[in-house]
């Protein structure tokens, strides 16, 4: 009988170290991270364990005292944990009216795994409580905006905000400081935005809360030029080889990947740059037109491009094509800083200038520079020459600028007096 009894012990002491052993631990991560939060913030934790977890609490710690926000629990599996393997949750919860004050605060969540051991595992984040949501006002011009074009907000954000612009559509564009509380934004109504969509001015912070403003504005909506680009073996040779010359497979696939996927990765360079902008205007007088050009392409162009008689793409073509004779001297369009002066894909040898708040050129295909990234330039002055580099078919300088990475038609910078009427005579005195 006392060898049965300690048989069983032994058995049971075996089996209860097999499940801790089989025991795991939790891990937790914020999706996302908060960095501040309000009443009705949504926080969300990714918990992970195999075995699930018993119980998931949220606490947040301020000047010593901690208060509970949340707390799930499930029935506990101490014995039979083993037989099942859960994917992982995703907890959700809010701070709700908890009695905390505005300030630094710090948010803890602890997760219990649901089996023998009841491992306890927590994640911890440092974050502002904020209640006041913020406030924003506009000016009270009339805003005169081409589809494709650009355009010019005054705003003035209140309460606590983090982030103050304007807002069209899905793109956002941000403010810089202008005087006093005022703020200031260029923004583009993009060529592809319906005329039915209405811009305005927005703030918000890190909590999620945010406020905006509408203000007075016309959409002058505009049809963009289609037309059929022809293309043959010897175009499809000299730009393939130049821009892919380790490539392999045929001429016309290599194109094709070219003038899409490339096209969208270059672009993607260009808007990048918006990051590297400066917060002031660096510039005062209208935009310079590479003179005495002939206009090949212009601005939103819809081009349909023709193989042996077959449509095989179709591409947008954001900026003018500009031509005069082989390797024009290439001039700076305004004041500015170099950001990029580099190859670019199908843009060949490419140069953007930042002009301040957001606002960049481009000039594309250049033969030579004459200038190099973080050079600050003049209008007028000498930064490269044509060319025929990129996914150009002869030598021209593609123009092109860009606010906030969207790109948009160049004529309204060219025209002094749309630059009074939008930007400058709306300044004021400062």
């Amino acid at each position: 009988m006392l060898k049965a009894v300690v048989a069983l012990l032994a058995l049971v002491v075996c089996a209860g170290a097999a499940l801790m052993f089989l025991s795991s631990r939790s891990t937790l991560a914020f999706d996302p991270a908060p960095k501040a939060i309000g009443e009705s913030t949504p926080i969300a934790v990714r918990v992970a364990n195999p075995h699930g977890a018993r119980r998931v609490e949220a606490e947040i710690e301020q000047n010593g005292s901690l208060v509970k926000l949340a707390e799930i629990s499930q029935p506990a599996t101490r014995f039979t944990f083993f037989r099942h393997h859960d994917a992982p949750q995703i907890v959700h919860f809010a701070l709700g009216k908890a009695a905390v004050k505005e300030g630094k605060a710090r948010l803890i969540v602890e997760a219990t795994s649901n089996d023998m051991r009841a491992s306890t595992d927590s994640i911890a984040s440092n974050v502002d409580v904020v209640f006041h949501p913020p406030s924003v006002s506009t000016d009270g011009f009339q805003h005169y905006i081409n589809q494709g074009g650009s355009e010019m907000a005054l705003l003035t954000p209140s309460g606590a905000w983090t982030e103050a612009g304007v807002q069209v559509g899905n793109l956002s564009f941000p403010s810089f400081p202008f005087r006093g509380s005022e703020r200031i934004a260029l923004f583009a109504y993009s060529w592809d935005s319906p005329p039915t969509v209405t811009p305005f001015v927005y703030a918000k912070n890190a909590a999620g809360d945010q406020a905006r403003s509408e203000f007075w504005f016309k959409i002058f909506p505009k049809k963009f030029r289609a037309r059929d680009l022809v293309i043959d073996d010897r175009f499809l040779e000299k730009v393939v080889n130049q821009i892919d010359p380790n490539g392999s497979g045929d001429l016309l696939t290599r194109f094709l990947k070219i003038n899409g996927e490339m096209r969208r990765e270059n672009n993607k360079t260009l808007a990048d740059l918006r990051l590297k902008t400066a917060v002031k205007f660096l510039w005062t007088q209208p935009f310079l037109q590479l003179a005495n050009a002939k206009v090949e392409s212009a601005f939103a162009d819809v081009r349909t491009y023709v193989y042996q008689g077959k449509k095989i793409d179709q591409q947008v073509h954001l900026g003018f094509d500009l031509a005069v004779s082989a390797h024009t001297p290439v001039l700076a369009s305004n004041n500015g800083t170099v950001v990029w002066a580099a190859p670019l894909g199908i843009y060949g040898n490419c140069i953007v200038l930042d002009h301040g708040l957001s606002l960049q050129s481009i000039y594309a295909h250049l033969s030579e520079f004459a200038v190099k990234e973080g050079d600050t330039v003049k209008r007028g002055q000498l930064i490269g020459k044509s060319g025929s580099t990129g996914l150009a078919g002869g030598d021209h300088l593609h123009f092109s600028m860009q606010i906030g990475g969207v790109q948009v038609n160049p004529i309204e910078w060219w025209d002094e007096h749309w630059i009074r009427d939008h930007i400058l005579g709306r300044l004021g005195p400062e």
